[in-house]
C-alpha cells in the first residue's frame, strides 16, 4: 500500500517540526514521520538566540514560546580558580529579540508541534519508521518498516545526527570527535536559583550549571577518558560530581542523567536528488557554543520557503540548490567557533589551561567588551545562491562613507507603528514574507505592472517606510497595495539604518534576509535580477 504527499519529513524534532509549519503556513501537504513512538521529552539545547525567536515569530508561535525561555541570560567563563575570565551579554535587539536565552527544549519542541494541528495539509505519525529511500524520475519512494510506502516530491532528512538516511545514501560526515564524553544532570527545584549560566573551565574536570525556566538546573560535566559512561547511573558518583556546587547532592531532585558526546561533523553535501538533510543530519556541534539547535532553525527556515515555492509553482527546481549553497559556508563557521570553545574550555592540561588565564587576563578592554557583545558568533552572510550584489553608484552629492553590500544578511527588526498606528515589530506591520522596502518613497511607482502581477504571485508586500510624523499623510497617498509603516527614529530605527547604508530600497525574503539593496529608480531592474536568482520566471502564468 502508498500513499502521496508533496514533502516527507524524516524526523519529529525541532527542525523537522519547524519546516512542517513553514510548508504548512502554504498549505503543503506534508508527512512527517518519526520513529519514536513519542516526541523526546527529554532536554538537549538549553540556548535559543534572537534568529530562531524571529523564526518562531515568522511561523506565528512566539507567544507560545516566550514562556519557556529565560531571556538575556549572561554567561561567565571561569577558570579552575574561579576567575572570570569573559562575560557573555549581549542586550542588543538587532533583529527584534534577546540575542541569548535560555529555554527548555523539549516545552518548545511541543509548542512547534501542536502548532501543526492549525494546518489541516499536515499530518504527523509517531512510531513510523522509514527503513529505505529511493528515487524515481518524478519522486522519490521512502519505505516504512510497516511495509508500506510514501511517495513525495521531496524528503527531508531531519533524524539527528546518527541519521539513518544521511548513511543510506553514503553521504560522508567529515569532523572530529572528542575523546571525552559529557554527563548531564538536570534538575527540578533549582537549589542554586540565579539566573545565569557558568562555564567553568577547570582543568581537573571542566563543567556548566545552567539556569533553565521553570525552576530546572542544568549540569554538565566532562568525563575523564578513564571513566565509563555506566557511571552515570552510579549515585555515588554524581554526588561527587556535584558536591562542590551544592551544599546536599543527595537532596537535589534529579529529573535525569545522560551521557553524550562531543562531535563537530559536518554532511559532504546537503541534497542528494530530491532529498535533503537538515539539523543534526546535516551538521553536529559541540554544546559550548549553544548553537546546535539554532543551527538547525536557520536550516529549515532557509530550506522551508524554498520547498514552498517549488512545490507551489511559483519557483524552479534550481532554486533548492542554493539550500546547500547559503547554508553550509555558514553552519561549517558555526562548527568552528563551538569546536574552538569546547577546546578552550574543556582542555584538561593544565598548562593550556594556564595559558588561557593568561592571554584572558591580558584582554585589552575593547576585546572584553566584544566578548561580552558575543562578537565571535559568526552571522549569516551569503555570497551566493538568490542575493543580487550590486556595486554602489558614486553620489557626487553625498559624502564618501562605507559601501558595504548588505545582501545575504539579516535585516534588522526595530519597533515601528503599523498602519494603525499601533507600536509593533517590523515584520508584524508589514507581514511576513518577500517585502520590498522603501524609504520614503511608494514602491509601487518604481515598478512596472508586470513585475507587480509577478510579485503578486509571490504574495509580496510592497512597504513604504515613512517616518511616524508622516504616517497619516503617507497613507491616504500611498497606492492601494502598498502598506505604510512609521518609523520612530532614533539609534536602533529603520531612519538610522538607511542613513548609514547608501541605498534607499532593500528587497527581504521570506527569511529575513536582504536579497538585494538598491536606489529608488534602481529597484524594476533589481526586481528582475532577484526573480532570476530565486528561479522564478517574469512570464510564470
Amino acid at each position: 500500500m502508498s500513499e502521496s504527499t508533496d514533502v516527507l519529513v524524516i524526523g519529529a524534532g525541532p527542525v523537522g517540526l519547524t519546516i512542517a509549519n513553514l510548508l504548512g503556513q502554504h498549505g503543503v501537504n506534508v508527512l512527517v514521520v518519526d520513529r519514536n513512538d513519542e516526541l523526546i521529552d527529554y532536554p538537549r539545547a538549553v540556548g535559543i538566540d534572537d534568529e530562531a525567536l524571529r523564526t518562531m515569530q515568522t511561523l506565528g508561535l512566539v507567544d507560545q514560546v516566550l514562556p519557556h525561555t529565560i531571556p538575556d541570560q549572561k554567561i561567565y567563563m571561569i577558570n579552575g580558580a574561579r576567575t572570570i575570565l569573559s562575560e557573555v551579554n549581549p542586550t542588543t535587539r538587532e533583529f527584534g529579540w534577546p540575542r541569548r536565552n535560555g529555554f527548555v527544549q523539549p516545552l518548545v519542541d511541543r509548542v512547534l508541534l501542536e502548532g501543526l494541528d492549525r494546518f489541516p495539509s499536515v499530518d504527523v505519525r509517531f512510531g513510523t519508521e522509514v527503513v529505505d529511500v529511493e528515487e524515481e524520475t518524478d519522486a522519490a519512494v521512502a519505505a516504512l518498516a510497516d511495509g508500506t510506502s510514501v511517495r513525495a516530491s521531496y524528503v527531508v532528512a531531519a533524524e539527528g545526527g546518527a541519521s539513518a538516511t544521511r548513511k543510506r545514501l553514503g553521504i560522508s560526515f567529515d569532523g572530529e570527535t572528542r575523546p571525552s564524553d559529557g554527563i548531564v544532570i538536570d534538575v527540578a527545584n533549582d537549589p542554586i536559583g540565579t539566573p545565569h549560566a557558568v562555564f567553568g573551565g577547570d582543568p581537573a574536570r571542566s563543567y556548566a550549571t545552567i539556569a533553565l525556566p521553570h525552576g530546572i538546573r542544568r549540569w554538565e560535566f566532562t568525563l575523564q577518558e578513564h571513566e565509563d559512561a555506566a557511571l552515570v547511573d552510579d549515585d555515588a558518583f554524581v554526588f561527587e560530581l556535584l558536591a562542590p556546587h551544592v551544599p546536599d547532592p543527595a537532596r537535589l531532585d534529579i529529573i535525569r542523567r545522560r551521557v553524550y558526546r562531543h562531535h563537530a561533523r559536518v554532511a559532504g553535501r546537503f541534497r542528494d536528488g530530491r532529498v535533503f538533510l537538515a539539523g543534526d543530519a546535516a551538521h553536529v556541534m559541540p554544546v559550548v557554543g549553544g548553537q546546535g539547535w539554532n543551527s538547525g532553525i536557520r536550516d529549515a527556515f532557509n530550506l522551508g520557503w524554498k520547498l514552498a515555492a517549488v512545490v507551489t509553482g511559483v519557483a524552479d527546481d534550481a532554486l533548492l540548490d542554493t539550500y546547500e549553497q547559503e547554508r553550509r559556508g555558514h553552519v561549517t563557521q558555526m562548527v568552528a567557533v563551538s569546536l574552538g570553545m569546547a577546546k578552550e574550555m574543556t582542555d584538561h592540561d593544565p598548562v593550556a589551561a594556564a595559558e588561557r588565564d593568561r592571554i584572558a587576563a591580558n584582554r585589552t578592554p575593547e576585546e572584553r567588551e566584544a566578548q561580552r557583545r558575543q562578537a565571535f558568533k559568526p552571522q549569516p552572510k551569503f555570497d551566493a545562491g538568490v542575493v543580487v550584489h550590486r556595486a554602489s553608484p558614486t553620489y557626487k552629492s553625498l559624502p564618501d562613507r562605507d559601501a558595504t553590500c548588505n545582501a545575504g544578511s539579516i535585516f534588522p527588526q526595530p519597533w515601528m507603528a503599523d498602519a494603525s498606528g499601533r507600536e509593533v515589530r517590523l515584520d508584524d506591520a508589514t507581514g511576513q514574507g518577500w517585502r520590498v522596502l522603501m524609504w520614503n518613497n511608494d514602491p509601487s511607482v518604481f515598478v512596472t505592472e508586470r513585475t507587480r502581477e509577478v510579485l503578486g504571485k509571490l504574495d509580496a508586500r510592497l512597504v513604504q517606510i515613512v517616518p511616524r510624523a508622516q504616517l497619516t499623510w503617507a497613507r491616504e497617498r500611498a497606492g492601494a497595495d502598498v502598506i505604510v509603516v512609521g518609523d520612530r527614529g532614533g539609534e536602533e530605527s529603520l531612519q538610522a539604518w538607511f542613513d548609514a547604508h547608501p541605498v534607499g530600497a532593500v528587497v527581504l525574503r521570506p527569511d529575513h534576509v536582504i536579497a538585494a539593496e538598491c536606489l529608488a529608480q534602481e529597484l524594476e531592474d533589481v526586481l528582475i535580477e532577484v526573480m532570476a536568482a530565486a528561479s522564478v520566471s517574469l512570464d510564470m502564468p
